[in-house]
């Protein structure tokens, strides 16, 4: 899948799936050199397995805290956790009512957000009741959605031109942010929350100040559009994907480009950043995702397995796995590898299969100047070769849950089952309780306090007035930003013509 058709099949692993292929560009097999033996293939990634159940492309994946569960979303409007366990189990969660965007788990694991083509962000309890909550503001599709580090916020960003921060426990809209002139494709926290990157299709890459609430950077992308952004663990660098195929790194302390990687051939769609920051993963349009040391500036691996573009790709919080999801309908499961050995060493091992360039002059950890990479460089290609006939992976049994306004309890839930905290540990985040799909959880009221259902009615009054303010303003806020439009274009033209005039006079 992905790969060539004649690639040759290495032996079978235990785990029953085939070992991936490895190969180096221009090698050819005439030359009569021996295979590389199996063990120096120990440190490349490895598919683990794939996992089948959405019914469309995979939008997002996201992994818990523990790397133990992992989330994605689909254009097939759910989203679903697979438990990474040996026996894999699949649960579907239904409730948007369009293509679900982007997905992402908070910190701790006990909430899991999804964004969505419905012009809503959701917030879902993980279990097998299904309970989710819904979040309006935005007046158009919603493209990300991201926990601050802390699990205190979220931010979205949207086609409606805006990027907004929300209170996860109050579970209502804080602010928004307005600057850009496009649709917003991607918004993420810094790892200390005092920053937030976005990225739209205005070619414009913007740092805000959270606490200001302004705009303190932006980095022009004059060759395409950015279609997502995130920083780098540290906070220092933010990384971005370009529609015009390449993948560039930006020192936010300097202000300055810092690497320049056109080795997709095809527009990138998304990247993560290896935990220790040395490393990057970028998802393609192309079918591939590429590896790239950051440290050495230069790419080292090339991998296949997708039908199609590769939509998404995100690490575990410890780096030892990453997963893919893509157009194709499936996600990838990877084991990194790679990150536990020296890279040096790691060459030195392909020496037969690999051949690469001199690395570049670098005078810090980054070069202090823009550098561009470029799909020369020669890297380790990984070619998984797996069919369910001959590989005997069966695709896990999948649950489909749909949303609930009510928040419950797991005690009918069996050990193999997804296992999280029941609504009354989570306090003020899943004891509250909204009417009619959770249309905001500002509805949310304690059942136990005991209300009487006058007072009861009158509050659910008060909320739903709110719910109307909320919307208003944002429509408000969209025509504003309509109006600056047309008005920055009539000034535009304005000073075209004045000149004209002048030398006609």
């Amino acid at each position: 899948m992905g790969g060539s058709q004649d690639a040759r099949r290495a032996p079978r692993r235990s785990s029953g799936l085939d070992r991936p292929r490895l190969e180096r560009a221009g090698f050819e097999a005439s030359l009569g050199q021996p295979a590389p033996p199996m063990a120096s293939a120990l440190e490349d990634p490895v598919l683990i397995r794939p996992l089948r159940g959405h019914g469309a492309a995979v939008t997002g994946v996201a992994f818990s805290a523990s790397a133990a569960e992992l989330a994605t979303s689909s254009l097939d409007r759910s989203l679903m956790i697979w438990k990474l366990k040996k026996q894999c189990r699949a649960y579907k969660f239904v409730g948007h009512m369009d293509a679900v965007t982007s997905v992402n788990f908070s910190p701790e694991g006990q909430l899991l957000a999804s964004a969505s083509q419905d012009h809503t962000v959701r917030l879902w309890i993980p279990c097998i009741h299904g309970e989710s909550s819904v979040l309006k503001g935005h007046t158009a599709s919603v493209r990300s959605v991201s926990f601050s580090h802390d699990g205190h916020l979220l931010v979205s960003a949207s086609n409606d031109k805006s990027v907004k921060i929300w209170s996860v426990q109050r579970r209502r809209l804080l602010f928004s942010l307005f600057q850009h002139t496009h649709w917003v494709r991607c918004a993420k926290f810094s790892p200390d929350g005092r920053l937030i990157a976005s990225c739209s299709e205005d070619k414009s890459v913007k740092i805000w100040d959270t606490i200001n609430k302004t705009c303190i950077d932006s980095f022009i992308d004059y060759g395409g559009f950015p279609n997502f952004v995130d920083f780098n663990p540290s906070g220092t660098c933010i990384a971005s994907a370009g529609s015009n195929h390449t993948v560039k790194l930006w020192d936010i302390r300097m202000n300055k480009l810092l690497q320049h990687y056109k080795v997709h051939r095809a527009e990138v769609n998304c990247v993560s950043f290896h935990p220790s920051g040395n490393y990057l993963i970028t998802a393609s349009t192309d079918g591939t995702l590429k590896i790239l040391d950051l440290s050495e500036g230069r790419l080292i691996y090339t991998l296949h397995g997708h039908k199609g573009p590769v939509l998404s790709v995100a690490f575990s919080k410890g780096g030892e796995k990453f997963a893919s999801g893509g157009a194709d309908g499936q996600v990838l499961l990877w084991k990194t590898n790679f990150d536990s050995f020296d890279y040096k060493e790691v060459l030195k091992h392909h020496i037969r299969r690999i051949q690469t360039d001199d690395p570049p002059h670098l005078l810090d950890i980054y070069p202090r100047s823009p550098h561009l990479h470029d799909e020369k460089l020669q890297s380790v290609e990984v070619n998984p070769t797996f069919d369910v006939a001959d590989t005997q992976t069966v695709d896990p049994p999948v649950v489909e849950i749909s949303s609930s306004p009510s928040f419950g309890t797991l005690d009918d839930v069996s050990n193999e089952d997804l296992q999280y905290p029941s609504a009354s540990v989570l306090a003020t985040s899943s004891k509250r309780k909204s009417e009619n799909e959770s249309e905001s959880v500002m509805h949310n009221v304690d059942k136990k306090i005991g209300i009487s259902p006058s007072l009861g009615n009158a509050l659910e009054n008060i909320v739903e007035q709110l719910d109307v303010l909320t919307l208003t303003i944002s429509i408000l806020e969209q025509r504003l930003t309509l109006t600056e439009d047309k008005l920055k274009e009539c000034l535009e033209n304005q000073q075209k013509i004045l000149p004209q005039g002048r030398q006609e006079e």
